[in-house]
């Protein structure tokens, strides 16, 4: 099919989506899909041969090139080699994959663990899993796009509440019908605005209502909690909640997902989850590198606390500048800029002065809504956000950003 003489909606979606990149590609402002050619000492990376601040990586803990995770990931190829050429559930498990699942149990404080190919897959399958027809799924509307296509592929009545409403929240559990299953979603640390959901007030509905509870995790393990083991540790709710997801894929420096929570869930899930049951193994050195990772995590506890240093250091330097970065706490720093070419600008200034930082824009969030979606690092020293800190204020007194 030739779509240039083809006139229906999906063509005209997709001219859209071209002209709009082709536009951005002329007026020099597309920095997506940036090929990076080397990582340097995780807070820096190399792109077209400049070396460049990065601020738009989820390795929160800067555990990117750590040597023992190096390690384990090189060690595990020399014992099993690239790849298991097969599923877990017939003949792709490895007892490096049972290793993993019990350190994240251990870990997340939980009786048992079950690790999927991405994070994407662990939400899809998960909830379309447990959740089916006459049951209910509330979800925090400013939740993953991947847990809205879980909720969605469920079949069950889909309902969000508003973010961080515990009010609307309940009025939703409310509305549910007596005897049906509810579960409620929502992410630990939301990734485009970086607050925490009120797990407290959340947990409370939930036992109230009778509902299940999930968390997603992605951007709070090794952000939340004392030694980095997330929301419940943060809250000091242990036990609180009963699907515990999570990614392998941001402060973990591997790729996967992983849930956690009682045997029996955990049973179940690898028995009758498609994303687990059908989708290939992790590989070898994936999972030697997760399981890694999270020993790291524990025995450098000094990490948590510098990437909370350094995103006050940020956040506050950011606010004093004037500055929108709406309600973070934590490692996401939205700078929010309105219309989507004031975004675009300030991120074509930052690239240009060695800032690797990307902008959000409609309709990934609402219109009027456009932002530099910065992350901060534990691997950033001061001197370096605070150069990041004056570039961004200087480009955005002439954008006119701020004053």
């Amino acid at each position: 099919m030739d779509i240039q003489t083809i006139d229906d909606s999906v063509t005209r979606r997709i001219r859209a989506f071209v002209d709009r990149v082709d536009y951005l590609k002329t007026n020099d402002l597309y920095y997506y899909n940036m090929p990076v050619s080397e990582v340097r000492g995780g807070a820096r990376v190399v792109v077209d041969g400049r070396e460049m601040g990065m601020y738009a990586s989820y390795s929160y803990l800067g555990l990117l090139g750590h040597p023992r995770i190096n390690a384990a990931a090189k060690a595990a190829v020399d014992k099993y080699g690239t790849g298991t050429h097969g599923v877990r559930l017939l003949a792709g498990t490895l007892t490096i994959h049972t290793e993993l699942e019990e350190t994240i149990a251990e870990f997340k404080h939980a009786e048992a663990a079950l690790s999927y190919s991405s994070g994407y897959a662990t939400n899809l399958s998960v909830i379309s899993t447990l959740m089916g027809r006459g049951d209910y799924v509330l979800s925090d509307k400013l939740n993953h796009a991947s847990i809205v296509d879980g909720c969605l592929m469920s079949g069950a009545e889909f309902r969000r509440f508003k973010h961080n409403d515990m009010a609307d929240l309940e009025h939703r559990l409310q509305q549910v019908p007596e005897g049906r299953a509810k579960l409620v979603i929502a992410d630990s640390v939301f990734s485009m605005d970086g607050d925490v959901i009120d797990l407290p007030a959340v947990v409370a509905l939930c036992k109230k209502y009778n509902a299940w509870l999930m968390m997603d995790e992605a951007h709070s393990l090794g952000v939340l909690g004392k030694t980095g083991r997330g929301i419940e540790e943060h809250f000091d709710l242990w036990d609180s909640v009963d699907i515990k997801m999570g990614t392998l894929s941001k402060t973990i420096p591997s790729v996967g997902g992983y849930v956690a929570g009682k045997k029996d869930l955990i049973t179940y899930l690898r028995h009758a989850s498609r994303a687990y049951i059908f989708s290939a193994a992790l590989p070898p050195a994936q999972a030697a590198a997760a399981n890694e990772a999270f020993k790291v995590i524990l025995d450098e506890p000094w990490r948590i606390r510098k990437l909370q240093q350094n995103a006050d250091l940020f956040i506050g330097g950011l606010k004093k500048a004037g500055f929108d970065t709406m309600l973070t706490t934590t490692a996401i720093v939205p700078v929010l800029c309105g219309a989507d070419d004031r975004a675009f600008a300030l991120t074509r200034a930052c690239q240009h002065h060695d800032l690797f930082i990307l902008p959000v824009v409609s309709p990934a969030v609402p219109e009027g809504l456009a932002r530099l979606r910065a992350t901060v690092l534990a691997a950033h020293e001061p001197d370096e956000i605070k150069y990041a800190i004056s570039v961004i204020e200087q480009a955005g007194k002439e954008i006119g950003i701020i004053q």
